[in-house]
């Protein structure tokens, strides 16, 4: 006879409920000044918590900024393979999966570039930075599927090139000349530096 679950008590009904406020005001003060602009006072203050409550949460606005940006790129990559199973051909599958992640990032250029450089310089041993680089290896792998396409690619060819596709995406998100670019001249650009790796 099955188990049933043990119903959740009070206390882990407010710690969820605290950490569901902290995430909402982060990610709409985040979305509306840029993370470099909000103070965690003012996300304590929005979200009805002291600031020493935050803490317990998140260590800095660089954790708390990856707690948000975590949730909105797992959505990008899920979009991503899925656009990618609608397309045929290797190249076309690998810009269908970049594509979201790319578009997620800019949806607010400096949150998506302090996001890269708190996800590649973090403690990766700290939970939401390990989080990230879980993303990022889940991207690679959907890459890599989507690069096995081509019958010239070999297992192993596959998971290096994902890896370097992977460093042309953020890269190529995140530098500083590219700030101007729209999402349609920085994917193009993805698209040149990716298509030179693939075999002839």
């Amino acid at each position: 006879m099955p188990v049933a679950p043990r119903p959740v008590g009070r206390r882990e009904r407010n710690k969820q409920e605290k950490f569901d406020r902290i995430v909402a005001a982060a990610t709409e003060l985040f979305a509306e000044h840029g993370v470099d602009e909000v103070t965690t006072q003012q996300i304590a203050d929005k979200a009805d918590i002291g600031t020493g409550t935050l803490f317990l949460y998140a260590k800095t606005k660089g954790e708390l900024l990856l707690l948000v940006q975590n949730a909105k790129y797992v959505e990008a990559l899920e979009q991503g393979r899925a656009d990618a199973e609608t397309v045929p051909g290797a190249l076309d599958a690998v810009m269908a999966i970049v594509r979201p992640i790319v578009e997620c990032n800019r949806t607010q250029i400096d949150n998506g570039r302090t996001y890269l450089r708190e996800m590649v310089f973090g403690d990766p041993e700290e939970p939401r930075h390990g989080a990230a680089l879980a993303i990022v290896a889940q991207a690679e792998e959907a890459i890599a599927a989507a690069l096995r396409r081509d019958e010239r690619v070999t297992e192993g060819d596959a998971a290096t090139l994902a890896h370097i596709v992977s460093a042309v995406m953020f890269l190529s998100t995140a530098a500083s000349v590219n700030i101007g670019l729209s999402v349609e001249e920085l994917l193009q650009d993805i698209r040149r530096q990716v298509d030179v790796l693939l075999p002839r």
